[in-house]
């Protein structure tokens, strides 16, 4: 596996940065937050000007990469900056849904998603789900050439924002059972769709979703009917690298954040920074990042892989960022002493954000008991 970034990466490693550093700080994020705005429309259509929504789909998508180190290597830049826009609910979960089981018209607006133009969702959570995939309660159920869909989603990313909702619903079987579960194109305007916004603690937009009686054309299911968790399970394990990278790149600037700041922090006359003892602990931090950067690679190398090995790499991979995400946080805030978690000072965003994403697609325990059991399945 090659480590080193091709030329191209490297220089959509370096336009990102550069432009982001330029256009988004803390304060502009503040600002939008402050007026109820869930993202900077300005930014995101930038985004897709400068083709970042596009190097998260493949060429034969409409895209100009999509592989996974395209995907590690963009949301790292995003956690790096702390941005808020919905490129994870739009491009990378419904958007990826929609490239994976779409037909040829539905696909059509793959291209929409990449420009910019539309914003999907994906609706899939749902109220005592915990973390399985296969827990799905929400019915679809026929009605002569139509479909009927009720149940709540919760936790919806960029629900509220969506003009479309790729809904998961059970056309056969029982919760838990794998089998029989649909997608299914939904307009978030749609008769019997309640969207109730919420905004999550580090500033993401967010929804719950309530179908009551929602009818829908046939034509509306993506792909066959009952078959969908396979495409649920890749795209999960997409967004699970997409938010381990962004974590990191969160991890990156909590430490350069909190390496500056006992460089500059006066005690006894000297920079605390002079002390061994937070030498040592800084030294920790530094050492366990490295180490979350490495599993970051590791999955990033496996996403195309068969779903045995790439299943055990995103638990290894989400089990290990949540661990590593937690001390960061910790020493980051500790080392700080209180100013850490003022909402004016950049950090408390990303611990915010750090924190949140370990309890995103699964949490250290969840994965911790997912990566044995995998284990135990292939051998």
């Amino acid at each position: 596996m090659d480590f080193t970034l091709t030329e191209d990466r490297a220089m959509l490693q370096d336009m990102l940065r550069r432009f982001l550093s330029e256009n988004y700080d803390h304060e502009t994020r503040r600002a939008l937050l402050a007026r109820a705005e869930p993202f900077d429309r300005a930014i995101w259509g930038q985004l897709a000007e400068l083709g970042i929504l596009g190097a998260l789909f493949t060429e034969a998508q409409g895209g100009f990469a999509g592989a996974g180190f395209d995907i590690a290597l963009v949301f790292e830049e995003l956690g790096r900056a702390g941005v808020i826009e919905p490129l994870l609910s739009s491009a990378v979960l419904g958007g990826g849904l929609l490239a994976l089981l779409g037909n040829d018209s539905q696909q059509a607006m793959v291209e929409e998603v990449i420009t910019g133009a539309a914003l999907l969702a994906f609706a899939h959570t749902e109220p005592g789900a915990r973390y399985d995939l296969s827990a799905v309660g929400v019915t679809a159920k026929d009605a002569k050439a139509e479909i009927v869909l009720n149940g709540t989603k919760t936790h919806v990313l960029g629900g509220a924002e969506a003009q479309r909702l790729v809904v998961s619903a059970r056309e056969t079987g029982t919760r838990h059972d794998p089998a029989g579960i649909s997608l299914f194109l939904v307009p978030a305007d749609a008769p019997g769709v309640t969207v109730a916004q919420h905004v999550t603690i580090d500033g993401f937009s967010a929804a719950t979703v309530t179908l009551t009686d929602v009818v829908l054309p046939a034509s509306a299911r993506l792909g066959a009917a009952g078959a969908a968790f396979d495409a649920i399970e890749t795209v999960t394990a997409r967004a699970t690298l997409a938010v381990s990278a962004e974590a990191l790149g969160a991890m990156e600037s909590a430490k350069a954040m909190t390496i500056s700041y006992l460089k500059e922090r006066q005690q006894f006359g000297r920079p605390i920074g002079k002390f061994q003892a937070l030498q040592h602990r800084m030294a920790d931090v530094l050492t366990e990042v490295e180490q979350a950067r490495s599993a970051v690679v590791n999955l990033a190398g496996h996403l195309e892989a068969p779903r045995a090995v790439r299943e055990r790499n995103v638990s290894a991979t989400k089990n290990l960022i949540g661990r590593v995400g937690a001390l960061v946080a910790e020493e980051a805030v500790q080392l700080h002493g209180g100013i850490g978690m003022t909402d004016e000072y950049a950090l408390s965003h990303f611990v915010r954000r750090i924190v949140m994403i370990d309890h995103m697609f699964g949490d250290v325990d969840h994965h911790l008991e997912r990566f044995i059991q995998l284990g135990q399945e292939a051998a």
